[in-house]
């Protein structure tokens, strides 16, 4: 029998991923799902005489990480779609193949981006809070209004398959559908959708905001306080793409001003630490990152980092390959 290949495990993954993997692989597991830092990262690559690491998104693989790994790690795979954590320069310049996995998330994150506009936009969290808190009284005429979403005009930020989905839902609201993307899509695709050539041109028509674009250095900070200032008074502003989108130090005034009615958030700038003074406001619908978080995703994540491990030591092209 061919000798499985060795793989680190870093993170404890799905019981039908890990399942795979031990039938599959000579794998290191992190069964108590132990936090590794830099040096642990380095020494349990040397110590397993790994060929390939599964990793996801809480490792750092820093560009000095990247250059004390040992010669024979040769692919690393990512439980995830972004891959920022990942110096892919770094990677490049050693030879080291890094794969991620892309389109498994799309249904369960624009699921979630639907949830955070309709929480927001109901103020989802002061219901449940009342009733939590034993609250729950005489009805009030005034009592936790929201605004509708039927109807409404949504403009999405980043029309790429998640976008795409988003748009998909939204119809289903009959909400009027407002994009822009850095290319125009093709009629069947954008299905009705009005296509804006900037930011600055779409922003103004915003009932409701879906940002789903992705992180990075173009994107840092997109929503700072110039583009606040061009959205309609009372606009929901919902964020399932990365943190780093929102500048919070235009977002937080905008939402204790009403200049933005509502805003449901599943991502933050340096998460899991995020802005505190979200938890001061009563018109935050808030959500510890869970875009992908189903049972069904989750191991389409993991399947799907294992079929890029199968395809290199198959001697193949991994199909979701980054460098």
């Amino acid at each position: 029998m061919a000798q499985k290949p060795k793989l680190f495990v870093t993170r404890k993954l799905p019981p039908d991923v890990e399942a795979r993997l031990r039938h599959d692989y000579d794998a290191l597991h992190n069964d108590n799902d132990a936090v590794y830092g830099p040096d642990d990262l380095v020494r349990l690559s040397m110590e397993t005489k790994c060929e390939g690491i599964l990793t996801c998104g809480t490792e750092k693989w820093t560009a000095d990480v990247i250059s004390r790994l040992p010669d024979h790690v040769k692919v690393l795979a990512t439980f995830s779609v972004g891959y920022d954590h990942i110096d892919v320069d770094a990677a490049e310049k050693k030879g080291l193949i890094v794969t991620n996995t892309p389109d498994v998330l799309t249904a369960a994150t624009a699921d979630i981006s639907m949830l955070c506009l309709l929480g927001a936009g109901r103020q989802a969290q002061n219901s449940e809070k009342v009733l939590r808190e034993g609250a729950w009284g005489r009805w009030e005429p005034m009592g936790m209004l929201g605004v509708d979403v039927t109807g409404k005009k949504l403009g999405i930020y980043g029309m790429g398959r998640i976008g795409q989905a988003v748009a998909q839902r939204a119809r289903g609201f009959e909400m009027e559908i407002h994009y822009c993307n850095r290319t125009r899509l093709p009629a069947d695709k954008e299905l009705g959708a009005i296509h804006h050539p900037t930011p600055e041109d779409m922003l103004p028509h915003c009932q409701f905001l879906s940002i789903n674009s992705p992180g990075g250095a173009d994107t840092l900070h997109f929503l700072n306080a110039e583009r606040i200032a061009l959205l309609p008074d009372g606009a929901v502003v919902a964020n399932t793409a990365r943190g780093t989108v929102i500048d919070d130090n235009a977002l937080i005034p905008a939402l204790q001003s009403g200049k933005v009615g509502a805003a449901g958030l599943d991502v933050f700038e340096n998460e899991p630490g995020f802005d505190k003074r979200y938890l001061d406001l009563d018109n935050v619908f808030l959500l510890p990152h869970v875009g992908s978080a189903t049972i069904e995703t989750r191991n389409g994540m993991g399947f799907r980092a294992l079929d890029n491990l199968d395809a290199y030591f198959a001697g193949k092209e991994p199909g979701d390959r980054v460098v």
